[in-house]
Protein backbone atom coordinates (compact mmCIF):
# COMPACT_ATOMS: atom_id res chain seq x y z
CA UNK A 1 0.00 0.00 0.00
CA UNK A 2 1.04 3.65 -0.02
CA UNK A 3 2.90 5.85 2.46
CA UNK A 4 3.21 9.42 1.26
CA UNK A 5 2.37 8.16 -2.21
CA UNK A 6 5.04 5.44 -2.30
CA UNK A 7 4.50 1.65 -2.05
CA UNK A 8 5.41 0.29 1.38
CA UNK A 9 5.23 -2.98 3.28
CA UNK A 10 5.15 -3.30 7.06
CA UNK A 11 8.16 -5.65 7.29
CA UNK A 12 11.01 -6.44 4.90
CA UNK A 13 14.66 -7.48 4.66
CA UNK A 14 17.33 -4.78 4.73
CA UNK A 15 19.40 -5.53 1.65
CA UNK A 16 22.38 -3.62 3.05
CA UNK A 17 23.07 -5.57 6.25
CA UNK A 18 20.49 -8.41 6.07
CA UNK A 19 18.70 -7.20 9.18
CA UNK A 20 14.90 -6.93 9.30
CA UNK A 21 13.18 -3.57 8.92
CA UNK A 22 9.74 -2.72 10.28
CA UNK A 23 7.43 0.24 10.17
CA UNK A 24 7.21 1.10 13.89
CA UNK A 25 3.48 1.39 14.49
CA UNK A 26 3.88 2.86 17.98
CA UNK A 27 5.10 6.07 16.30
CA UNK A 28 2.03 6.46 14.10
CA UNK A 29 0.15 8.57 13.18
CA UNK A 30 2.58 11.34 14.03
CA UNK A 31 5.88 9.91 12.74
CA UNK A 32 6.79 7.40 10.04
CA UNK A 33 9.75 5.64 11.63
CA UNK A 34 11.63 2.64 10.24
CA UNK A 35 13.09 0.38 12.94
CA UNK A 36 15.93 -2.08 12.35
CA UNK A 37 15.77 -5.46 14.09
CA UNK A 38 19.21 -7.01 14.45
CA UNK A 39 18.44 -10.10 16.54
CA UNK A 40 15.63 -12.33 17.77
CA UNK A 41 15.39 -10.50 21.09
CA UNK A 42 14.69 -7.23 19.28
CA UNK A 43 12.06 -8.98 17.17
CA UNK A 44 10.37 -10.44 20.24
CA UNK A 45 10.32 -7.00 21.88
CA UNK A 46 8.84 -5.43 18.74
CA UNK A 47 5.98 -7.95 18.83
CA UNK A 48 5.39 -7.63 22.58
CA UNK A 49 5.49 -3.82 22.50
CA UNK A 50 3.23 -3.76 19.42
CA UNK A 51 5.71 -2.02 17.14
CA UNK A 52 4.34 -4.69 14.83
CA UNK A 53 0.80 -5.91 15.49
CA UNK A 54 -2.11 -7.55 13.78
CA UNK A 55 -2.38 -11.33 13.60
CA UNK A 56 -0.99 -11.89 10.05
CA UNK A 57 1.89 -9.46 10.58
CA UNK A 58 2.78 -11.05 13.91
CA UNK A 59 3.08 -14.37 12.11
CA UNK A 60 5.41 -12.93 9.49
CA UNK A 61 7.43 -11.14 12.16
CA UNK A 62 7.80 -14.40 14.06
CA UNK A 63 9.20 -16.07 10.95
CA UNK A 64 11.68 -13.24 10.44
CA UNK A 65 12.59 -13.57 14.12
CA UNK A 66 13.52 -17.20 13.56
CA UNK A 67 15.71 -16.07 10.68
CA UNK A 68 17.47 -13.54 12.93
CA UNK A 69 18.02 -16.29 15.49
CA UNK A 70 19.55 -18.60 12.89
CA UNK A 71 21.82 -15.78 11.73
CA UNK A 72 23.47 -15.79 15.15
CA UNK A 73 23.29 -19.46 16.16
CA UNK A 74 21.76 -22.22 14.04
CA UNK A 75 21.88 -24.93 16.71
CA UNK A 76 18.92 -27.07 17.76
CA UNK A 77 19.06 -25.42 21.17
CA UNK A 78 18.69 -21.96 19.68
CA UNK A 79 15.79 -23.06 17.52
CA UNK A 80 13.94 -24.07 20.69
CA UNK A 81 15.01 -20.90 22.51
CA UNK A 82 13.87 -18.60 19.71
CA UNK A 83 10.61 -20.49 19.27
CA UNK A 84 9.66 -20.17 22.95
CA UNK A 85 10.83 -16.56 23.19
CA UNK A 86 8.73 -15.48 20.23
CA UNK A 87 5.69 -17.63 21.03
CA UNK A 88 5.15 -16.14 24.49
CA UNK A 89 5.07 -12.54 23.23
CA UNK A 90 1.37 -12.58 22.18
CA UNK A 91 -0.78 -15.55 23.28
CA UNK A 92 -4.09 -14.91 21.49
CA UNK A 93 -3.36 -14.56 17.76
CA UNK A 94 -2.95 -18.02 16.20
CA UNK A 95 -0.84 -16.79 13.26
CA UNK A 96 2.26 -16.54 15.45
CA UNK A 97 2.11 -20.18 16.48
CA UNK A 98 1.22 -21.17 12.91
CA UNK A 99 4.32 -19.47 11.49
CA UNK A 100 6.66 -20.58 14.25
CA UNK A 101 5.53 -24.20 13.92
CA UNK A 102 6.34 -24.09 10.22
CA UNK A 103 9.76 -22.62 10.90
CA UNK A 104 10.71 -25.04 13.67
CA UNK A 105 9.60 -28.09 11.70
CA UNK A 106 11.51 -26.99 8.60
CA UNK A 107 14.67 -25.92 10.43
CA UNK A 108 14.99 -29.04 12.58
CA UNK A 109 14.99 -31.08 9.37
CA UNK A 110 17.60 -28.89 7.66
CA UNK A 111 21.38 -29.15 7.98
CA UNK A 112 22.83 -26.60 10.40
CA UNK A 113 24.94 -25.01 7.68
CA UNK A 114 21.79 -24.30 5.62
CA UNK A 115 19.46 -23.15 8.38
CA UNK A 116 19.98 -19.40 8.09
CA UNK A 117 19.26 -19.43 4.36
CA UNK A 118 16.32 -21.79 4.92
CA UNK A 119 14.84 -19.54 7.60
CA UNK A 120 15.15 -16.45 5.43
CA UNK A 121 13.58 -18.22 2.47
CA UNK A 122 10.67 -19.39 4.62
CA UNK A 123 10.13 -15.95 6.19
CA UNK A 124 10.14 -14.35 2.75
CA UNK A 125 7.62 -16.90 1.48
CA UNK A 126 5.33 -16.34 4.47
CA UNK A 127 5.46 -12.58 3.94
CA UNK A 128 4.86 -12.81 0.18
CA UNK A 129 2.06 -15.33 0.69
CA UNK A 130 0.42 -13.03 3.21
CA UNK A 131 0.31 -10.17 0.70
CA UNK A 132 -1.03 -12.47 -2.03
CA UNK A 133 -3.63 -14.08 0.22
CA UNK A 134 -4.88 -10.75 1.52
CA UNK A 135 -5.27 -9.43 -2.01
CA UNK A 136 -7.29 -12.50 -2.96
CA UNK A 137 -9.41 -12.26 0.19
CA UNK A 138 -10.03 -8.62 -0.66
CA UNK A 139 -11.40 -9.55 -4.08
CA UNK A 140 -14.19 -11.52 -2.41
CA UNK A 141 -14.84 -8.67 0.01
CA UNK A 142 -14.95 -6.13 -2.81
CA UNK A 143 -17.57 -8.24 -4.58
CA UNK A 144 -19.71 -8.26 -1.43
CA UNK A 145 -19.41 -4.49 -1.22
CA UNK A 146 -20.29 -4.20 -4.90
CA UNK A 147 -23.43 -6.26 -4.36
CA UNK A 148 -24.50 -4.18 -1.37
CA UNK A 149 -23.88 -0.97 -3.31
CA UNK A 150 -25.95 -2.19 -6.27
CA UNK A 151 -28.87 -2.59 -3.89
CA UNK A 152 -28.27 0.75 -2.17
CA UNK A 153 -27.13 3.13 -4.88
CA UNK A 154 -30.60 4.25 -5.95
CA UNK A 155 -31.36 5.56 -2.45
CA UNK A 156 -27.92 6.53 -1.09
CA UNK A 157 -24.93 8.60 -2.17
CA UNK A 158 -22.32 6.41 -0.50
CA UNK A 159 -21.72 3.00 1.05
CA UNK A 160 -21.13 3.24 4.80
CA UNK A 161 -18.86 0.58 6.30
CA UNK A 162 -18.04 0.24 9.99
CA UNK A 163 -14.81 -1.39 11.11
CA UNK A 164 -13.24 -2.00 14.52
CA UNK A 165 -9.57 -1.80 15.51
CA UNK A 166 -7.10 -2.02 12.62
CA UNK A 167 -7.43 -4.78 10.04
CA UNK A 168 -5.85 -2.85 7.20
CA UNK A 169 -2.43 -3.25 5.65
CA UNK A 170 -0.73 -2.21 8.90
CA UNK A 171 -2.05 -5.41 10.49
CA UNK A 172 -0.58 -7.54 7.71
CA UNK A 173 2.42 -7.52 5.39
CA UNK A 174 0.36 -5.74 2.73
CA UNK A 175 -3.24 -5.01 1.67
CA UNK A 176 -4.86 -5.96 4.99
CA UNK A 177 -7.73 -8.30 5.77
CA UNK A 178 -10.96 -6.40 6.45
CA UNK A 179 -9.77 -3.31 4.57
CA UNK A 180 -8.29 -5.10 1.56
CA UNK A 181 -11.74 -5.25 0.00
CA UNK A 182 -12.41 -1.64 0.91
CA UNK A 183 -9.30 -0.56 -0.97
CA UNK A 184 -10.18 -2.70 -3.96
CA UNK A 185 -13.80 -1.50 -3.97
CA UNK A 186 -12.55 2.09 -3.96
CA UNK A 187 -10.37 1.28 -6.98
CA UNK A 188 -13.59 0.02 -8.61
CA UNK A 189 -15.11 3.48 -8.06
CA UNK A 190 -17.63 2.50 -5.40
CA UNK A 191 -18.28 5.65 -3.30
CA UNK A 192 -17.16 4.47 0.13
CA UNK A 193 -17.12 5.95 3.58
CA UNK A 194 -15.66 4.14 6.60
CA UNK A 195 -16.75 4.63 10.20
CA UNK A 196 -13.58 4.04 12.24
CA UNK A 197 -13.97 2.97 15.88
CA UNK A 198 -11.28 4.63 17.98
CA UNK A 199 -10.60 1.25 19.67
CA UNK A 200 -9.58 2.09 23.19
CA UNK A 201 -7.28 1.66 24.98
CA UNK A 202 -4.52 1.65 22.33
CA UNK A 203 -6.58 3.54 19.78
CA UNK A 204 -5.60 1.42 16.81
CA UNK A 205 -8.59 2.71 14.90
CA UNK A 206 -7.92 6.39 15.56
CA UNK A 207 -4.15 6.14 15.19
CA UNK A 208 -3.67 3.44 12.56
CA UNK A 209 -6.84 2.78 10.55
CA UNK A 210 -7.56 6.49 10.11
CA UNK A 211 -3.93 7.10 9.13
CA UNK A 212 -3.82 4.43 6.45
CA UNK A 213 -7.25 5.32 5.07
CA UNK A 214 -6.00 8.89 4.71
CA UNK A 215 -2.90 7.62 2.90
CA UNK A 216 -5.19 5.84 0.41
CA UNK A 217 -7.60 8.80 0.11
CA UNK A 218 -10.56 6.81 1.46
CA UNK A 219 -13.26 9.01 3.09
CA UNK A 220 -13.60 8.12 6.76
CA UNK A 221 -14.80 9.39 10.13
CA UNK A 222 -13.40 8.42 13.54
CA UNK A 223 -16.05 7.70 16.17
CA UNK A 224 -15.88 6.73 19.84
CA UNK A 225 -16.23 3.02 20.44
CA UNK A 226 -19.74 3.23 21.84
CA UNK A 227 -21.21 5.20 18.92
CA UNK A 228 -21.50 2.29 16.49
CA UNK A 229 -24.81 1.01 17.80
CA UNK A 230 -26.33 4.49 17.59
CA UNK A 231 -25.25 4.83 13.95
CA UNK A 232 -26.75 1.43 13.15
CA UNK A 233 -30.06 2.34 14.76
CA UNK A 234 -30.25 5.43 12.56
CA UNK A 235 -29.49 3.69 9.27
CA UNK A 236 -26.00 5.08 8.86
CA UNK A 237 -24.18 1.73 8.59
CA UNK A 238 -24.63 -0.57 5.59
CA UNK A 239 -22.31 -3.32 6.76
CA UNK A 240 -19.60 -4.12 9.29
CA UNK A 241 -16.27 -5.74 8.41
CA UNK A 242 -13.67 -6.74 10.99
CA UNK A 243 -10.56 -8.87 11.08
CA UNK A 244 -9.76 -11.74 13.43
CA UNK A 245 -6.90 -12.84 15.64
CA UNK A 246 -8.22 -16.37 15.96
CA UNK A 247 -11.28 -18.04 14.44
CA UNK A 248 -12.28 -21.49 15.64
CA UNK A 249 -13.18 -24.55 13.60
CA UNK A 250 -16.89 -23.84 14.16
CA UNK A 251 -16.71 -20.14 13.31
CA UNK A 252 -16.40 -18.35 16.65
CA UNK A 253 -14.28 -15.22 16.17
CA UNK A 254 -11.78 -13.78 18.62
CA UNK A 255 -10.90 -10.20 17.78
CA UNK A 256 -10.04 -6.90 19.46
CA UNK A 257 -12.04 -6.17 22.60
CA UNK A 258 -15.33 -4.51 21.65
CA UNK A 259 -15.93 -6.58 18.51
CA UNK A 260 -18.61 -8.64 20.27
CA UNK A 261 -20.62 -5.50 21.11
CA UNK A 262 -20.51 -4.36 17.48
CA UNK A 263 -21.72 -7.77 16.35
CA UNK A 264 -24.64 -7.64 18.80
CA UNK A 265 -25.64 -4.18 17.56
CA UNK A 266 -25.43 -5.31 13.94
CA UNK A 267 -27.50 -8.41 14.69
CA UNK A 268 -30.19 -6.35 16.44
CA UNK A 269 -30.39 -3.93 13.50
CA UNK A 270 -30.26 -6.54 10.70
CA UNK A 271 -26.94 -5.21 9.41
CA UNK A 272 -24.55 -7.74 7.85
CA UNK A 273 -21.47 -8.43 9.96
CA UNK A 274 -18.52 -9.92 8.06
CA UNK A 275 -15.22 -11.30 9.32
CA UNK A 276 -12.17 -11.34 7.06
CA UNK A 277 -10.16 -14.40 8.04
CA UNK A 278 -7.18 -15.75 6.10
CA UNK A 279 -6.60 -19.44 6.74
CA UNK A 280 -3.57 -18.64 8.89
CA UNK A 281 -5.94 -16.98 11.39
CA UNK A 282 -8.22 -20.02 11.66
CA UNK A 283 -7.40 -22.42 14.49
CA UNK A 284 -8.78 -25.72 13.24
CA UNK A 285 -7.73 -27.44 16.48
CA UNK A 286 -10.36 -25.76 18.66
CA UNK A 287 -14.10 -25.20 18.44
CA UNK A 288 -15.40 -23.25 21.43
CA UNK A 289 -13.94 -19.76 21.34
CA UNK A 290 -15.26 -18.82 24.78
CA UNK A 291 -13.60 -21.70 26.61
CA UNK A 292 -10.60 -22.64 24.47
CA UNK A 293 -8.98 -19.33 23.52
CA UNK A 294 -6.58 -17.68 25.93
CA UNK A 295 -7.50 -14.00 26.15
CA UNK A 296 -4.46 -11.78 26.46
CA UNK A 297 -4.47 -9.33 29.37
CA UNK A 298 -2.35 -6.27 28.84
CA UNK A 299 -0.87 -3.73 31.21
CA UNK A 300 -2.37 -1.04 33.42
CA UNK A 301 -0.63 1.82 31.60
CA UNK A 302 -2.55 1.24 28.36
CA UNK A 303 -5.71 2.29 30.18
CA UNK A 304 -4.22 4.82 32.58
CA UNK A 305 -2.02 6.73 30.14
CA UNK A 306 -2.66 8.38 26.79
CA UNK A 307 -0.09 9.58 24.28
CA UNK A 308 -0.69 12.42 21.89
CA UNK A 309 0.66 15.58 20.31
CA UNK A 310 0.42 18.91 22.11
CA UNK A 311 -0.16 22.32 20.50
CA UNK A 312 3.57 22.70 19.86
CA UNK A 313 3.72 19.37 18.04
CA UNK A 314 5.54 17.53 20.83
CA UNK A 315 4.55 13.98 21.71
CA UNK A 316 3.46 13.82 25.35
CA UNK A 317 2.04 11.14 27.63
CA UNK A 318 -0.56 12.05 30.24
CA UNK A 319 -2.40 10.18 33.00
CA UNK A 320 -6.21 10.11 32.81
CA UNK A 321 -7.08 8.08 35.95
CA UNK A 322 -7.07 8.91 39.65
CA UNK A 323 -3.94 7.69 41.42
CA UNK A 324 -3.91 4.03 42.48
CA UNK A 325 -6.97 3.14 40.37
CA UNK A 326 -7.24 -0.58 39.64
CA UNK A 327 -7.67 -1.54 35.96
CA UNK A 328 -8.45 -4.71 34.04
CA UNK A 329 -7.25 -4.71 30.45
CA UNK A 330 -8.55 -7.56 28.31
CA UNK A 331 -7.14 -7.33 24.80
CA UNK A 332 -9.75 -9.42 22.99
CA UNK A 333 -13.26 -10.83 23.15
CA UNK A 334 -15.06 -13.66 21.37
CA UNK A 335 -18.03 -13.23 19.03
CA UNK A 336 -20.07 -16.45 18.75
CA UNK A 337 -20.60 -17.68 15.20
CA UNK A 338 -24.38 -17.10 15.36
CA UNK A 339 -23.85 -13.33 15.18
CA UNK A 340 -21.61 -13.45 12.08
CA UNK A 341 -23.16 -13.12 8.63
CA UNK A 342 -20.25 -14.76 6.82
CA UNK A 343 -16.52 -15.41 6.99
CA UNK A 344 -14.43 -14.17 4.06
CA UNK A 345 -11.28 -16.16 3.28
CA UNK A 346 -8.82 -16.40 0.42
CA UNK A 347 -10.75 -19.45 -0.81
CA UNK A 348 -14.13 -17.76 -0.81
CA UNK A 349 -17.00 -16.79 1.47
CA UNK A 350 -18.76 -19.20 3.81
CA UNK A 351 -21.20 -19.39 6.68
CA UNK A 352 -19.69 -18.97 10.13
CA UNK A 353 -20.02 -22.64 11.00
CA UNK A 354 -18.10 -25.88 10.96
CA UNK A 355 -20.02 -26.92 7.86
CA UNK A 356 -19.25 -23.66 6.08
CA UNK A 357 -15.55 -23.71 6.86
CA UNK A 358 -15.29 -27.40 6.05
CA UNK A 359 -16.47 -26.75 2.49
CA UNK A 360 -13.56 -24.34 1.97
CA UNK A 361 -10.94 -26.21 4.03
CA UNK A 362 -11.87 -29.90 3.94
CA UNK A 363 -8.31 -31.00 4.63
CA UNK A 364 -8.59 -29.71 8.21
CA UNK A 365 -11.72 -31.66 9.13
CA UNK A 366 -11.61 -35.40 9.67
CA UNK A 367 -14.38 -37.63 11.04
CA UNK A 368 -16.01 -34.71 12.85
CA UNK A 369 -13.13 -34.60 15.32
CA UNK A 370 -10.88 -31.67 16.07
CA UNK A 371 -8.69 -31.12 13.08
CA UNK A 372 -5.00 -31.69 12.87
CA UNK A 373 -2.45 -28.89 13.05
CA UNK A 374 -2.08 -26.61 10.06
CA UNK A 375 1.61 -27.48 9.90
Amino acid sequence: MLVNGKPQRTIWLNSEDQSVLILDQTQLPHHVYIQSLQNVQACALAIAEMQVRGAPLIGAAGAYGMYLAMREDASDKNIDFAYELLLKTRPTAVNLRWALNQCRHKLINTAISERMHCALKLATEIADDDARINFQLGRYTAQILQDIWERRKHSADRLNILTHCNAGWLATVDWGTALSGVYQAALNNIPLHVWVDETRPRNQGASLTAWELKQQNIPHTVIVDNAGGHLMQHGQVDCCIVGTDRTTARGDVCNKIGTYLKALSAFDNNIPFYVAAPASSIDFQIENGLTEIEIEERGHDEIALMKGRDEQGNLVTISILPDNTVTKNYGFDVTPAKYITAIITERGVCNASKEGLKKLFPEHYKDNQHAESMV
